[in-house]
């Protein structure tokens, strides 16, 4: 493929059908000028999905990215987030409108409520509002991030509203297989964040570099191929256009059993991962 070549990502679909691409752009840490340059650029090179939240400061350059990449606007999925010191019923809207001012949108593909922060007690009425935002057309999609089955059991029996996107912490470092088999059940797609399982320290265990090895490829590669086998979003950060490229060009790695076998071997268990009956941000 030349490199001029838009990428091809594949999707996979929301509860109502919706295709969702399996392959985002992560911005935890780009802001002013050059993270706006990062969007605008991946979204030039075929990325369709932004993810964002206010807590990360770059909503601004998010939207300012969207707006020079030269993408119709409404090809593009801009994802972002209700924070801590949001929630609530009238919270969550008010910090919501901030976020569509700094994006400078109209409203947003997806929202989703940053973490349960069980200590506030307003997850429940913050997912409220998300069903509200929802109906009123500013969330065309609404979810949550960091949230456990039971608390995802919380929000839809009280609702009757499952959250159409969980985005949680997870690797083949962290495969979080009870989480996927709910998510599965109730028709609510996994969203990866840190994919790459660099807090682990994924990229330096033997298990992945051999599989990498084999492929001809990076480590990246493989866990993000291994990933998008199983159908879960990833959104790896990059501000390189080539780490880019190679992240969404996986067709030439096919992981067969031996290296799933490998790959399950870096399970840390779910002890591991961020808690989030015990870690809050606000």
């Amino acid at each position: 493929m030349s490199q001029s070549a838009p990428l091809a990502i594949p999707t996979t679909p929301l509860a109502d059908g919706t295709p969702f691409p399996l392959l985002g752009l992560g911005t935890g840490s780009p802001k002013g000028p050059d993270g706006a340059e990062v969007v605008a650029a991946a979204l030039r090179e075929g990325y369709r999905l932004v993810d964002t939240a206010a807590q990360y400061g770059n909503e601004t350059a998010v939207g300012e990215g969207v707006r020079r990449s030269g993408v119709d606007p409404a090809e593009v999925l801009v994802t972002t987030k209700i924070a801590g010191g949001d929630q609530g019923r009238e919270a969550a809207r008010q910090g919501f409108t901030e976020s569509l001012r700094r994006l400078g949108l109209d409203s947003v593909a997806l929202l989703l409520i940053h973490w349960p922060n069980p200590s506030r007690g307003l997850a429940l009425d913050t997912w409220r509002t998300l069903v509200d935002l929802k109906e009123e057309g500013l969330a065309k999609h609404i979810g949550v991030s960091n949230f456990r089955p039971e608390q995802l059991q919380e929000l839809f029996d009280a609702t009757g509203v499952w959250p159409e996107v969980n985005q949680i912490q997870l690797s083949p470092a962290l495969p979080r297989q009870a989480s996927l088999a709910f998510h599965r059940e109730h028709g609510i797609v996994t969203e990866a964040w840190g994919p790459l399982g660099n807090r682990e320290g994924l990229p330096e265990q033997f298990a992945l570099r051999r599989v990498a090895e084999k492929h001809g490829v990076s480590t990246s590669q493989v866990t993000l191929r291994w990933l998008r086998d199983q159908e879960i979003v990833a959104i790896p950060r990059s501000s390189s256009p080539e780490r880019r490229r190679l992240n969404a060009e996986l067709d030439q790695v096919v992981l067969d059993d031996a290296d799933r076998t490998l790959l399950a071997s870096l399970d840390l268990g779910e002890d591991a991962a961020w808690d989030s009956r015990e870690h809050e941000e606000w």
